[in-house]
């Protein structure tokens, strides 16, 4: 499990402007890493994204927000704005980007006098500068916002040393007890569009850090959020809703689930959101299977059950049960996000299931186990040759991995290496986790 720190701790960078102006391609320099999606039309960014940065001199969170529009109409464009002005107030230094072909709009005028207002340090970044020669003539306009300025191209890498140094300069000391890091669980959430998987983000932790809208694939991208709990620092990503492969009709949406399903295995625990309307669809099948095959930690969380009569939920919990008598061990929530039934028993089980996830088991535990499962059921004989068992270890944690080591081990049955699988779940306290059992030939 990779460490992060806190952005309560560490200093905090926001990338502020109007939409399309370069915002993206900025943070994905600055961060060093692919993590804000970047296509050339406005606003892709909804949500703020937020990473951990370390350069030599010094660490600090880095958040791309969605494009700023003081005058906002739509309802997601407000949405945006509220998640941008969360941005600025948690800020100890702004990046406001502006494009230098575009030249000096009313929109940045109106956002830096809202910048102004916040009295955040801002440091100006003229983007889609290409070189030297042509810096004083594109960059000239916005002398008059009266904030020190930089003229860089994100997309081609011109003067952003520079940047680098100036944002640097303007952050605060940090002593080496703020630098300590803390470790994080990291939690996913995945499902198909619109099953409520930002609302429940939300009330997960009683912070309204996501865009809650009712347009189906709101969040594109998958969003990194540290946030706090109980004492507790969490890592929460949001991964776009995915689609089945003959409804993703645009190259951006394409892109977004293949972000979707990297992301979940690299995440400790992975909430599985059901929409408890439609039950399990097709898609929500891929999903699991996908999860099980990659050996992924989840839990399935069905929302939504207050449209359900009690009838109808009876039936529903019939359905998930039967749909997931492949991987029985998953554990299932019922949760509605309208009445929060059941919201508040989902960090607990992430909790329990990590715990587990980290179980090491003595060998000599295991070696108990084979000879008691031996005595009880042994492997059926194959061709008339009757298979032995040496012993066993368990070689990898998160997820628990066992190591059989046997006479023939190409010869051993899916069913006695389930039998097997179930006996250690049993006795070792490992319900809810998935598990790794492989056969070797004894050296």
């Amino acid at each position: 499990m990779n460490s992060i720190i806190s952005h309560k701790t560490l200093p905090v960078v926001a990338i502020v402007g109007r939409p399309n102006v370069g915002k993206s391609t900025l943070f994905n320099r600055l961060s060093r890493q692919n993590k804000a999606l970047t296509f050339d039309f406005p606003g892709v960014t909804r949500d703020n994204i937020y990473v951990q940065v370390a350069y030599p001199e010094t660490k600090f969170i880095l958040v791309d927000t969605g494009g700023l529009i003081v005058q906002q109409e739509q309802e997601l464009e407000q949405e945006v704005s509220e998640q941008v002005k969360q941005a600025v107030n948690e800020a100890d230094l702004i990046l406001f980007v502006v494009d230098a072909k575009d030249g000096l709009l009313p929109q940045d005028k109106e956002l830096a006098l809202f910048l102004r207002q916040a009295g955040k340090p801002v440091l100006l970044v003229v983007n889609k500068v290409d070189g030297y020669e042509q810096e004083d003539v594109l960059s000239a306009d916005f002398h008059q916002l009266g904030f020190p300025l930089v003229a860089v191209s994100a997309a081609h890498g011109y003067n952003l040393r520079v940047l680098k140094e100036n944002l640097v300069k303007n952050l605060p000391f940090l002593t080496q007890t703020d630098q300590q890091k803390e470790t994080a669980l990291k939690l996913s959430v995945l499902g198909r569009p619109n099953v409520g998987k930002s609302s429940l983000v939300n009330l997960m932790f009683g912070d309204k850090k996501q865009i809650v809208s009712s347009i189906p694939g709101t969040t594109r991208d998958c969003v990194d959020l540290v946030v706090e709990f109980q004492g507790k620092k969490y890592v929460l990503i949001d991964t776009p809703g995915v689609r089945r492969k003959s409804n993703i009709d645009t190259k951006l949406e394409q892109f977004s689930v293949h972000r979707a399903l990297k992301t979940v295995r690299r995440s400790d625990v992975v909430f599985l959101v059901i929409d408890a309307v439609e039950g399990v669809c097709h898609q929500d099948k891929k999903l699991i299977s996908f999860l099980q095959k990659e050996y992924v930690p989840f839990i399935v969380v069905v929302n939504k059950i207050d449209l359900l009569s009690k009838e109808e939920l009876k039936m529903l919990r019939d359905n998930v049960f039967y749909e997931l008598r492949f991987c029985n061990y998953v554990p299932v929530v019922f949760t509605s996000t309208l009445t929060q039934k059941g919201i508040d028993k989902l960090i607990p089980l992430a909790e329990t299931l990590w715990d587990r996830l980290n179980i090491r088991v003595p060998t000599s535990e295991l070696n108990k186990l084979l000879r008691e499962v031996q005595h009880q059921r042994q492997h059926p004989m194959v061709k008339g040759k009757r298979i032995k068992f040496y012993y066993v270890t368990q070689t990898d944690m998160c997820p628990p991995e066992f190591v059989f080591f046997v006479n023939v081990p190409m010869s051993i049955k899916p069913a006695y290496k389930k039998f097997l699988e179930n006996k250690i779940r049993e006795l070792f306290d490992l319900t809810m986790v998935p598990i790794k059992i492989y056969f070797r030939a004894r050296s």
